[in-house]
C-alpha cells in the first residue's frame, strides 16, 4: 500500500486494519505521534489525515489510502518552527511533554479552520486531549499566541 506521509510517498506492506499509529512508528520510523491510551481517548497520537485531526491509534491504515497524512515531524520547515510550535516554546507549555505532539497537531487543525478561536472554542477542542500535568491554561495562552503569529505572517 502507498501512503503519502509528510509529503513523501511511502510503501508499506501491512494489512488494512493495522492502526495508522503502528504503521507510522514501527514501519516508517516516524516517532512524533505517541501511544497513550490505544482507545482514542487521550490524543497523544493525533495526526492530520486529509487536513483533519485524527487519532491514529484507532484509525485503520486502510482508511487513509489516497489521503495525505501529516505528523508533527513535518510542521517545522527549513529549520523554522511552525507558529504553534513557536508559541508553545515561548509560553513554556510542556512539563513532561508526552501529550504535546497531539496538543500541537490538534491546535494546528483548529487554527486552520478557525484562525481566531475564543477561549470556549479552544477549550471545546483541546479538552479532548489529556494533559496529565494540567498545562491547560498555558496551552490556551499558546493557542492565542499562535493565532496572533499566524495573523501577523499574512
Amino acid at each position: 500500500m502507498k501512503l503519502t506521509v509528510n509529503g513523501e510517498t511511502r510503501d508499506v506492506d501491512v494489512p488494512d486494519d493495522v492502526p495508522l499509529l503502528w504503521v507510522l512508528r514501527e514501519e516508517l520510523g516516524i516517532t512524533g505521534p505517541k501511544f497513550g491510551c490505544g482507545a482514542a481517548l487521550c490524543g497523544a497520537c493525533t495526526v492530520h489525515v486529509d487536513g483533519e485531526a485524527r487519532r491514529s491509534c484507532v484509525l485503520p491504515v486502510g482508511a487513509t489510502k489516497d489521503k495525505p497524512i501529516r505528523t508533527i515531524d513535518a510542521l517545522a520547515q527549513g529549520g523554522t518552527l511552525h507558529a504553534v510550535q513557536q508559541a508553545w516554546e515561548e509560553g513554556n507549555v510542556p512539563q513532561c511533554g508526552y501529550c504535546q505532539a497531539g496538543q500541537i497537531m490538534t491546535t494546528v487543525a483548529l487554527l486552520e479552520k478557525n484562525p481566531k478561536p475564543s477561549d470556549d472554542d479552544i477549550d471545546s477542542v483541546l479538552s479532548a486531549n489529556l494533559c496529565r500535568c494540567g498545562t491547560y491554561p498555558r496551552i490556551r495562552r499558546a493557542v492565542h499566541r499562535a493565532a496572533a503569529l499566524l495573523e501577523g505572517a499574512k
